[in-house]
């Protein structure tokens, strides 16, 4: 059973993963690289890993789904549903394993341990700031300790790679 995304907000408390970053970027490129299938697919992931497929359905009760492909070849499929947008500063929407039909899938499949809920909520937050971009990522409800650090681990490594992108004007421009 899926949980509803206040459940998750509600006790996840405890689980809430904060990453601020300053990105040398305008706020509608960082945007873009959030919303644009192509350039999520130039970042997506973790250090070696690729985005070999993105879909975004871009509106409210709209959906997306990808691939994460590590470089031994596992594929790791993740699908969501926005539960708010206001362009270009915030999009908010769930989280969860799936397979490549996007029917979600317990984290247990992809070999994840802990209490790993259905449904997870991500909340980006893009601020004008320095002449750049202040994002803020709020991840809620992912189990505690080891899982957790390797979720941070795993979400600075792709803003590495976002940066690194807008950085060089692949990202969001054109």
């Amino acid at each position: 059973m899926v949980a509803h995304a206040t459940d998750t907000i509600g006790t996840a408390a405890a689980t809430e993963l904060v990453i601020v970053r300053q990105l040398d970027a305008p706020r509608e490129a960082v945007w873009k690289a959030w919303t644009e299938p192509e350039r999520v697919m130039r970042w997506w992931g973790p250090k070696n890993f690729a985005t070999p497929f993105c879909t975004i359905d871009l509106r409210v009760g709209g959906t997306f789904l990808s691939c994460m492909r590590s470089p031994e070849g596992q594929d790791y499929w993740s699908t969501g549903t926005y539960r708010e947008i206001v362009e270009p500063s915030l999009l908010v929407c769930t989280d969860s394993f799936a397979d490549e039909q996007g029917t979600i899938v317990p984290a247990a499949q992809y070999g994840l341990t802990g209490e790993w809920p259905d449904e997870l909520l991500v909340e980006v937050t893009l601020e004008e700031r320095d002449g750049g971009t202040l994002m803020t990522l709020r991840h809620f409800g992912h189990p505690a300790g080891e899982m957790k650090e390797q979720c941070e681990a795993g979400w600075n490594e792709s803003f590495d790679k976002l940066a690194d992108l807008l950085a060089q004007g692949r990202g969001g421009q054109g």
